[in-house]
């Protein structure tokens, strides 16, 4: 599944995006538009059908991590995440935040995010491990707090599904085309190779929403993933 990264500063500018497409979608609301509009942009997104990825990355001791969690549950997203480096006790309690509920979203973990270097990891973070061994530690625990899968680069999902099972989900950003700048990320792939790869959902934010026509960029991406 491919899932459009709304990076936009306001409502109006996102809200008039998404009225260019004809289907539901998945996207994803990261910090920079659920801090400028609030929960408010959840449900005027949620009216007009779409499945939502909140991108919260919450990390901070495991009560207050509860009972964030607790509040986002109100608002019927269908994806949450939280940082894998708070531990297996902060993850646990991230989803005991959903046990009441019928309908629950899928909660995952960030790894190491995709503008993270080896380079980054060993000078700047002090951490004499592989990426790929920290990234599938990282993994393990998270499969191990009761989570349903984890963000991580393409790259590492054979290896974190190898170490977690097939159905532990992988959800991918860092996806480019060749034909694209790669900004501010590292670890990236184009829509085909994390296909081959293996991964379950790709976010692809400027690609499609900086495209001339996101509609078509958006269904020329979606089918290389998929492979039609």
């Amino acid at each position: 599944m491919v899932i459009i990264a709304l990076d936009f500063p306001d409502k109006d500018t996102t809200i008039n995006f998404l009225k260019k497409f004809n289907e539901p979608l998945w996207v994803k609301v990261g910090m920079e538009l659920f801090y400028g509009c609030g929960p408010e942009i959840i449900k005027e997104i949620k009216k007009l059908g779409h499945h939502i990825f909140l991108d919260l990355k919450l990390h901070d001791i495991p009560n207050t991590v509860k009972s964030a969690m607790a509040n986002l549950a109100k608002l019927d997203v269908d994806m949450v995440n939280v940082h894998a480096k708070g531990g297996i006790k902060m993850m646990s309690e991230a989803m005991h935040a959903f046990d009441n509920l019928e309908k629950k979203p899928l909660v995952i973990a960030v790894t190491e995010l995709t503008s993270t270097s080896q380079e980054m990891l060993t000078n700047e973070l002090l951490c004499s491990t592989t990426m790929e061994k920290m990234v599938i530690k990282h993994a393990l625990n998270t499969k191990e707090a009761g989570l349903n899968g984890v963000v991580c680069s393409p790259l590492e999902v054979k290896a974190i599904k190898e170490a977690c099972g097939s159905d532990f989900i992988t959800v991918t950003p860092g996806i480019r085309l060749k034909t694209n700048s790669v900004d501010d990320q590292v670890r990236i792939t184009t829509p085909v190779d994390a296909r081959i790869l293996g991964t379950n959902f790709i976010v692809v934010g400027r690609p499609i929403t900086r495209a001339e026509n996101p509609v078509e960029a958006y269904k020329q991406i979606k089918k290389d993933f998929l492979g039609e």
